[in-house]
């Protein structure tokens, strides 16, 4: 009897406890195969990531030529699709991540299952011993040493049962909190890749901004150099008519009215170079904005790159200025409104994502940055005024002699231009 009983529970052991475990071995073993390929996979993506912006920061030092303006579109074009490749990639390997998880939590359940099946069992069965008297039971034995034995061994393979069940349970607690927190990345990631699935339409801007340049300049370099010349004479023009209305502007900036400086409060609205800062810079110091300095900071990025709402708000106003013939200006621009007395200009944008009333959020991609405007390059310039002192005007009615009368663009007196890197 105690052989039959003792073998009869190893058996039931090594079917219980075995035999699941060994496909599960190999499934999971393959998901980690995948994973660790992916891995490197990612690795080389950004590794490609990090090529193209290396080649995007030479090139935008070297002189502005023809074919250098092309080379950057095209460099800009190749980050963008390895940057959706990554994403994809990632959201991949997260997925192959939970599923192992779940085939682990599954596993564990599966085995507490058939631990609480075996406990069962051995508790029948000492029931039914229970229920024969106990000199039935040394009658029918020949050895009562193995009555106790046998006793005993299905109290302590209840034990046994009892301990793997208490372990399984908090591996299985420790799976799904694991699982729980693959979920929320992964729920980062498709956001990640929702948004960079909206620089689709940066590609398709580039490729515009690309064909119009060969288009504008017929493929020559002299004609190239013409139109840059013609841009920055325009834009010199206009500045000095400007700051001469801004100078006749009169606005006296309440402290009270604006966020106390500090670091976080705006988001910065696009990742890349700062490539002239507030105030009086070495290139005001030239004789630009009419000896007023630079009344924002210019972020030096390719043309497409998405531009995020630095704070949560309403776009107070959009416009175009290229659409008047003559009137570079701000180009196409963004003027966001934030609650705490703050507001924010977005110009020189490639495309606009929003609508005059319409309500951002922080860090929602409102525009794509482009070169429009009085722009020489591919940059996002940006301002941020004392929202008290920032208006929308339309040209014509700010000067008699303009051709650009109906275009419409942002100004204030100087003193509610604000330095941005006091509040990035």
């Amino acid at each position: 009897m105690t052989w039959t009983i003792r073998n009869a529970f190893l058996f039931l052991f090594l079917i219980l406890f075995a035999i699941p475990l060994i496909g599960y071995a190999q499934s999971a073993d393959e998901i980690r195969e995948r994973i660790n390929n992916q891995q490197d996979e990612f690795t080389d993506i950004e590794t490609e990531i990090k090529k193209y912006e290396v080649q995007l920061t030479q090139v935008g030092r070297e002189k502005q030529t023809l074919q250098g303006a092309v080379y950057e579109l095209d460099v800009s074009r190749n980050k963008v699709n390895a940057s959706i490749s990554l994403a994809q990639r990632k959201i991949n390997n997260t997925s192959a991540t939970l599923g192992e998880l779940e085939t682990d939590i599954e596993t564990k359940e599966t085995l507490i299952s058939q631990n609480q099946l075996a406990l069962a069992q051995t508790i029948r069965r000492m029931n039914e011993r229970e229920s024969d008297s106990f000199v039935e039971i040394i009658l029918n034995s020949k050895d009562i040493s193995n009555v106790w034995n046998d006793i005993e061994t299905l109290q302590q393979f209840q034990v046994v049962v009892r301990s793997e069940v208490d372990v399984l349970s908090v591996q299985k607690d420790d799976l799904e909190d694991a699982r729980d927190k693959k979920q929320i990345e992964q729920g980062i990631l498709v956001n990640q890749k929702t948004e960079l699935s909206t620089q689709q339409r940066s590609l398709d801007i580039n490729r515009r901004a690309k064909n119009n340049l060969l288009k504008e300049t017929k493929n020559r370099e002299s004609t190239f150099q013409e139109l840059l010349d013609a841009k920055r004479q325009a834009k010199k023009e206009f500045e000095a008519q400007l700051r001469s209305f801004e100078s006749e502007l009169q606005f006296l900036l309440d402290p009270e009215s604006i966020p106390p400086a500090g670091k976080g409060v705006l988001l910065r609205p696009v990742r890349g170079v700062i490539t002239q800062n507030f105030g009086t810079t070495a290139f005001s110091k030239t004789g630009a904005y009419n000896g007023k300095g630079h009344n924002g900071m210019d972020f030096g990025v390719p043309i497409g790159t998405p531009v995020k709402a630095s704070l949560a708000g309403n776009v107070k106003a959009t416009g175009n200025t290229d659409a008047f013939r003559g009137c570079l200006s701000y180009g196409k621009w963004i003027l966001v409104e934030h609650v705490n007395g703050l507001t924010t200009l977005y110009a020189h944008l490639s495309d606009i994502n929003v609508n005059p009333g319409e309500a951002v959020g922080t860090g929602g991609t409102i525009g794509y940055s482009g070169n429009t405007g009085f722009s020489t390059g591919p940059h996002l310039h940006f301002t941020v005024y004392a929202s008290e002192a920032v208006k929308v005007v339309r040209l014509g009615d700010v000067k008699a002699r303009t051709n650009c009368a109906d275009a419409k663009i942002p100004v204030a007196a100087w003193e509610g231009y604000l330095n941005p890197l006091d509040y990035l």
